[in-house]
């Protein structure tokens, strides 16, 4: 397994954090089972540099001051607004101890019922929790899409093959991808509502009943005059 070289400073807990990013560093931790929490600070560009090569699964040689650590990235927070790097946690680790991390699934081929119908790729899981020595992790998954051939068909972990010194931690059944049918453009129809046309010609029954009434009444007036 590849292993990345990276290099940092002790952190000084008197300097703010904003401080720090703002001269161009990132403020970090390291911590582990049986290890004290180490708090340091690294050159943005140089992290960056590393990860990108590496991955959140790959192990990376971390020097702080001079001491020397094996470790993985943990977890990475970003600035809501600039999306910037704002801090890092790292795990320390021990070639001789299995570590529980996420192994990112990275999906390959095409699904004929994409396209073929139509069909909207659907991804249920894009990590799946694994146990394993450092030694024996991988950067990533593959899953093939090639099966989901219709709207029925889909991917659970079960289906996932793991090299066996690999120890999947997910429920076999969970959805990792599948594929939902293309939602149907249904087409607006102008139905008048009920009652109108009923209405206009009530509205005209009642305008001649109410002209003959009138006719009526001006007659039986006219008789009584003579």
């Amino acid at each position: 397994m590849d292993t990345y070289k990276l290099t940092a400073v002790a952190r000084d807990s008197a300097v703010k954090a904003r401080d720090i990013r703002s001269e161009g560093n990132i403020p970090a931790i390291l911590y582990g089972q049986g290890l004290e929490n180490v708090v340091f600070q690294m050159d943005y560009q140089d992290f960056r540099r590393v990860f990108k090569e590496a991955g959140s699964n790959s192990i990376i040689d971390l020097d702080v001051a001079g001491k020397p650590f094996k470790v993985i990235v943990h977890r990475i927070d970003f600035e809501p607004v600039t999306d910037k790097i704002s801090h890092v946690d790292f795990m320390n680790i021990k070639m001789d101890q299995e570590i529980t991390t996420q192994i990112p699934v990275e999906f390959v081929g095409v699904a004929p019922a994409v396209k073929d119908e139509g069909g909207i790729l659907m991804h249920g899981r894009t990590e799946i929790e694994v146990r394993c020595l450092p030694g024996d992790l991988i950067p990533n998954i593959e899953v093939d899409l090639s099966p989901l051939v219709d709207f029925h068909t889909s991917i659970s972990i079960g289906d996932i093959e793991f090299p066996d010194t690999i120890t999947v931690l997910d429920e076999p059944g969970l959805m990792v991808a599948s594929v939902s049918a293309p939602a149907e453009e249904e087409e607006e129809e102008v139905v008048p509502e009920e009652g109108e046309e009923g209405a206009e010609g009530e509205e005209g029954v009642e305008g001649e009943e109410g002209a003959e009434g009138e006719e009526g009444a001006e007659g039986e007036e006219k008789k009584e005059e003579e």
